[in-house]
This record gives structure tokens, C-alpha cells and sequence, in this order.
């Protein structure tokens, strides 16, 4: 049996959106934090056919077919897929990249092809087309920044990864019954905001708010810097999807819940790619557990839907637990 088991993303904004006549210049890019919960797991083992249980059981064999698709036709040996937890998909937490991943990653080691790397996982998977955050995010953990693709098929490279401050802790807002943009809304949404684009001014003052607030300031550890900055860019990063959003946020309850918490003495609050995911940074446990409680009783949502984590500051975790039955490894 093959375990892999990662963290969520949260996704913080992207930094430029191009014009149709602006081919040559990078687009997309963008900032994100890797969170231990709510995360995924996983198990796969040998078996007579594919299969899969657990949540999200039909995407994880939709994921487990298109990798093998991947491998010559006599060597695909068929698994048996047990998703023993996994994040809510389309709630802003990268679950799509970080399942798929995951599922990749355990069939690569399962055909001896253990070497590949996040990139090649996910080419096989079909993940990190726009963002590379999740990508990046699967093999490193920590804060990350992306820094945007200039063709299509190329995966933007990491240019920052710094490890998150240990003491400071996350609440997760994730109401249920509602889902973010994602699919074929999300396409016609960056293919209508493409010929529009995203003015310089506005991703240069989103890359000064990377390089000179939040990056310096998790490097000293500095709380309130990074909060002010963080919480400035992801309402400048809103503003260029309010078009779609009908708002810097996804909706207002998103906004409420925002609002609320900023009441609270909170800065570090905003929003999680597009939502409904809500996130909050404070400096320790018992300030993020008093939160939360807050949260709850404020909106009646219960434990599941308001969770306190730490940054992710490592990669995807592997595990062989027992010898694989004998495979057909490519050539």
C-alpha cells in the first residue's frame, strides 16, 4: 500500500492578466500558502480493476485514468483508490491540483517512476495551467510565490518560497452549500477579463506589496507587516475579478465575514482564490481557537466550517507501507 498525504492552498491573488496584444508578457503569477487542514489523504494498493471510495472517489479515478493514459498500455496496473480525507472541492483550497497530485504521485511510485517530479505529475494530471502555487506547493510547502507563464503549456516558475512562521495560526472559514467560480465559468471569466487586462499600475503595486511587504516581513517574522500587506493586496487583487464577482469578493457573506473579523482587531483576513473559503492569520493557537469561536457563534456555522491549522512548511509526505505487488514498469 502506497499513502500520500499533502496539505491545502490557499491562493492569495494573482498579479497580471494580460491583454489579447500583449502576448509576449507573463500572465497569471500569483502568491499562496500551503495549510496542514484541511488537506488530503490517500491510500492506493494493487487490484484486479480501478476503483476508488471515500470522498470525491470519482474524481480521484478520473485523476487515476488520465495518469495512467500516460504510461504505455501494458504497463498500467490497476489500483485500488481509498481517499481517506480530503478538502471540499471549489472552496478556494486547491483541492482539484493537490487530489490529483496526490493520486499521481502514489501511481508514479506504484509503476517505478517514483523520480518524476511536481512538474511531470502535474503534465499527467492536466493541473497547474494558470497558478503553479499548488504545483509548487505539493513538493515544498511554505509561502510561494509564482512568477506568471509565457506560453500556455509552461508552468510558471517558483521565484520565492520562504517557510511561514511556526507560531502563527490560520482560521479557515469554509461554509458549506456554496462553491467558488470553477470549470468552464471560470474559463469564459479569464477569457472575458483577458481582453481587458489588468493596468501596469496595478501589477506593479501588487509585486511591490510581494517584494517589499510580505516577503521581508515573514522573514522577520513581523506580524503586523505582513498582515497590512497581505490584507492590501488580496483587496487590490479582488478588485481586478469584481467584474466577475459582482464584488471584491465572491459574495456578500464572504464580505460579511470578512468585515466581521477585520472588527475584531484582525488585519491579516481576506478571501481564498474564489472563494468561499475566508482565511485570518493571528500569532498563536489560543488567539486563532478564541477567533473561531467567535466566527461560529457570529454566523451559526459549526467546527468543520471554521477551522484552526498552521502553515504547511513542507512538501507531500510519501509513504510505502508495505511491499507492492510486482509491476509492469515502462521502458
Amino acid at each position: 500500500m502506497i499513502c500520500v498525504q499533502t496539505g491545502s492552498r490557499l491562493h492569495f491573488g494573482l498579479l497580471s492578466l494580460p491583454p489579447d496584444d500583449n502576448q509576449a508578457a507573463r500572465c497569471f503569477g500569483g502568491v499562496g500558502l500551503m495549510v496542514e487542514r484541511p488537506g488530503v489523504r490517500l491510500a492506493i494498493s494493487p487490484a484486479s480493476d480501478w476503483s476508488a471510495d471515500g470522498r470525491l472517489a470519482e474524481r480521484a479515478l478520473s485523476l487515476a485514468r488520465r495518469f495512467s493514459a500516460t504510461l504505455p498500455a501494458d504497463c498500467a496496473v490497476p489500483q485500488r483508490i481509498s481517499v481517506e480525507w480530503c478538502a471540499p472541492e471549489h472552496a478556494g483550497l486547491g483541492t482539484g491540483t493537490q487530489l490529483g497530485l496526490a493520486v499521481a504521485r502514489a501511481l508514479a511510485a506504484a509503476h517505478g517512476l517514483a523520480h518524476l517530479d511536481g512538474a511531470e505529475l502535474a503534465r499527467r494530471v492536466g493541473r497547474g495551467t494558470r497558478s503553479a502555487i499548488g504545483v509548487h506547493g505539493f513538493s515544498l510547502g511554505g509561502f510561494l510565490v509564482d512568477g506568471g507563464r509565457t506560453t500556455a503549456d509552461q508552468l510558471a516558475p517558483l521565484v520565492a518560497r520562504i517557510a511561514f512562521p511556526d507560531a502563527w495560526r490560520l482560521v479557515l472559514v469554509v461554509p458549506r452549500g456554496t462553491e467558488g467560480v470553477h470549470g468552464n465559468q471560470e474559463s469564459q471569466i479569464f477569457e472575458m477579463l483577458r481582453r481587458s487586462g489588468l493596468p501596469a499600475a496595478a501589477t506593479e503595486a501588487l509585486c511591490r506589496l510581494v517584494l517589499l511587504g510580505m516577503l521581508p516581513a515573514l522573514a522577520e517574522s513581523d506580524l503586523a507587516g505582513f498582515s497590512e500587506a497581505l490584507s492590501d493586496f488580496n483587496t487590490r487583487a479582488g478588485e481586478a475579478f469584481a467584474v466577475a464577482q459582482g464584488g471584491i469578493y465572491a459574495s456578500p457573506r464572504v464580505a460579511e465575514v470578512v468585515a466581521f473579523i477585520r472588527k475584531l482587531g484582525v488585519r491579516g483576513v481576506g478571501q481564498s482564490s474564489w472563494g468561499p473559503t475566508v482565511f485570518a492569520i493571528v500569532e498563536d493557537t489560543e488567539r486563532a481557537e478564541q477567533l473561531a469561536q467567535r466566527v461560529r457563534a457570529q454566523f451559526g456555522l459549526s467546527n468543520d466550517e471554521v477551522v484552526v491549522t498552521a502553515a504547511r512548511n513542507q512538501g507531500a509526505i510519501f509513504e510505502d507501507a508495505e511491499p507492492q505487488a510486482a509491476t509492469r514498469q515502462p521502458g
